[in-house]
Parts: C-alpha cells; structure tokens; sequence
C-alpha cells in the first residue's frame, strides 16, 4: 500500500510540473523556491505545537489547490505559480515519507515515523 500511495504522490508531482508549464514563469524560479514551504519549520522554534501547526498549514495540499485555483479564477498567475510550488513540494516529500507533523514532535507523521529508529 506504500508503493501505491508513492506512485500517487510521483503522479500529483507531476501533475504541479505540469500546471506550471502551462505559466509564463522560468523552470529556474520553480527550482529556487521548491524548497520554500519548508521555511514554515521555523515555527518548531516557538514549540512543537506551533511548528506542527505552521507545517501542516504550508503542506497541505488543500491550499496548495486553493491557492491555484483563486489564482486561476481570478487571473492572478502569481497565486498559481504558488499553488504548483506547494502541490509540487508536498507531493514530493510525502514520496520520500515526509507526512503531515503530529503535534508531540517532528518525527512523528501520519506517514509514520521519521529518522533513525531507537530500537532499545
């Protein structure tokens, strides 16, 4: 089940690249503001409950379709180009097993759990 829910990650990755080929931004820029939402760890600063709160708000795909299709709707290519770079992110990390965060700490996801594994 793992696999299947990669290869539908893979697919929504691509279907950002898609969505932003289609605007009249350079490849470049999409390259330099990929790793953007992770900016949002920085509330793990404050406390876990906000750090997970502050992630989980950037990586939820959710906005990352709102934003694109407010984008779309209201002709605003800037919003959209957004909305890729968040479905894009997202749907890449989960590939890589990075879930939405718990609040009790980082590694815990509703992908499970990251990092190395104490197995004393």
């Amino acid at each position: 089940m793992k696999n299947l829910l990669k290869i539908e990650e893979l697919f929504l990755f691509g279907l950002a690249l898609f969505l932003f080929s289609e605007l009249d931004y350079s490849l470049g820029w999409y390259a330099v503001l990929f790793f953007a939402p992770d900016l949002s760890i920085l509330g793990y600063l404050m406390n876990p409950q906000v750090g997970s709160w502050a992630y989980n708000l950037i990586h939820h795909k959710a906005l990352a379709v709102a934003l694109y299709v407010l984008g779309s709707l209201l002709s605003i290519p800037w919003l959209m180009f957004a909305g890729t770079i968040l479905l894009g992110h997202s749907s890449l990390d989960r590939v890589f097993g990075y879930g939405l965060k718990y609040p009790d700490a980082f590694q815990n996801t509703h992908l499970g759990r990251i990092g190395k594994q104490n197995d004393a």
